[in-house]
């Protein structure tokens, strides 16, 4: 009789204990072995050195490890990044040792407490509230369809520039499956011409009051200006989707505090960055979460954006979307946009409009990884690529 020995790839602790179950382990085991079989690697930045070999030592001591620059141990740097790798379980252990000792390590433990609790809850089903509207968050993947009011958008631009057909679009987008919409009035393609908030709120307002009277699902503003925002959601919109994270206009992270609405804090910069590329996101993204919460806006409303395409170059965009995972890790709503983009079109040798294999493979990539919204052109398609990858990973 053959053992049959192989590799089980286990992706989640949800995962972990289907494995157990298949084999006739106790439920009761399983809550244990859990949090035991299951490596969570965590980076952290700026560790002192005293600090870097206590924290080396700890882990050790736990069963765990911890990777540090090569000059710590020659006590030639004053400061290193860390990579520790351990179980749920081991982490449990450790935390209450940091918490004991000097050097920052008591705040830090603070830190990756709160870090692996988002962890943890990241696939735990629950609902955002939109004004009068609910969005399933955790159950399934939400489509959210492009309604662009502008002449110069790359993909689609002047298409739906008048109200009526605008508005056409919008219907048509809810109809092949479009769970929310959102409305632009100024493109933010590479290279567009900025407009004006006043010509902005002319493209857009009237777009959302009709909208918000003919279809039943969120609407969500797309801009970065304070003053269109609010506007916008005195007329009906229920979503702010800012591409600057609140870095571009100071007056939006307050506004949207008091609007008391959902935000949508996508990672942008107008450079590139040189190195190290995924940490610099991840700390950058951080910033704008820290504008949102010290300004009011509540937790359970952020939802993050990695942005790509946005201050990126073409190989930034391909790694952020293989570490997506590392971003949705953060424990807030995930939305992806790579609709026709450039990163496929330049992947692909193609023109915009013949885009949709590879944006339904980033799509299918995202959710895989942990994403919640696809912010999408094609609805019908991508309706079927997010059905057909829910089904596998949810």
């Amino acid at each position: 009789m053959e053992f049959n020995p192989y590799v089980i790839h286990i992706h989640s602790e949800r995962h972990l204990r289907e494995e157990f179950l298949r084999i006739g382990s106790t439920e009761a085991g399983n809550r244990i072995m859990g949090k035991k079989g299951l490596m969570i690697t965590l980076r952290i930045d700026n560790i002192g050195l005293k600090a870097a070999n206590i924290l080396k030592q700890e882990m050790l001591a736990v069963g765990g490890d911890a990777a540090v620059h090569r000059d710590v141990a020659a006590l030639a740097i004053d400061h290193s990044s860390m990579v520790l790798t351990a179980t749920a379980k081991q982490y449990e252990i450790l935390l209450p040792k940091l918490k004991l000792q000097p050097f920052g390590l008591k705040r830090l433990a603070s830190e990756l407490e709160e870090v692996l609790g988002r962890h943890a809850q990241k696939w735990q089903p629950r609902a955002l509230q939109c004004g009068s509207h609910q969005l399933p968050l955790g159950q399934r993947t939400l489509i959210m369809g492009i309604v662009n009011v502008t002449p110069d958008s790359f993909s689609d631009g002047g298409r739906y520039y008048d109200v009526e057909a605008a508005v056409r679009h919008a219907h048509q987008l809810v109809e092949e499956g479009a769970d929310l919409l959102d409305v632009g009035g100024e493109s933010t393609r590479p290279g567009h011409t900025a407009v004006e908030a006043e010509e902005e709120l002319r493209r857009v307002i009237p777009v959302i009051e009709r909208l918000v009277k003919e279809l039943h699902v969120p609407i969500s503003i797309d801009t970065y200006k304070a003053r269109v925002a609010k506007a916008a959601v005195e007329a009906g919109a229920h979503i702010v989707n800012d591409v600057w994270g609140f870095k571009r206009d100071r007056d939006m992270a307050q506004t949207c505090a008091d609007l008391g609405v959902p935000v949508i804090l996508m990672h942008n910069r107008r450079e590139p960055l040189e190195s190290d590329v995924m940490n610099g996101i991840i700390r950058e993204i951080r910033e704008s979460i820290d504008l949102a919460l010290e300004a009011g806006v509540k937790d359970e409303n952020i939802i993050l954006d990695p942005g790509i395409g946005f201050g990126k170059s073409y190989e930034d965009n391909l790694l952020v979307l293989r570490h997506l995972a590392d971003f949705c890790g953060l424990g807030y709503p995930v939305l992806l946009g790579t609709s026709r983009k450039s990163v496929i079109g330049n992947t692909l040798n193609l023109p915009v409009n013949e885009r949709v294999e590879g944006t339904a493979a980033t799509v299918a990539l995202g959710i895989a990884q942990g994403v919640d919204i696809v912010r999408v052109h094609d609805v019908l398609q991508m309706k079927r690529v997010a059905l057909m990858a829910d089904a596998l990973v949810r």
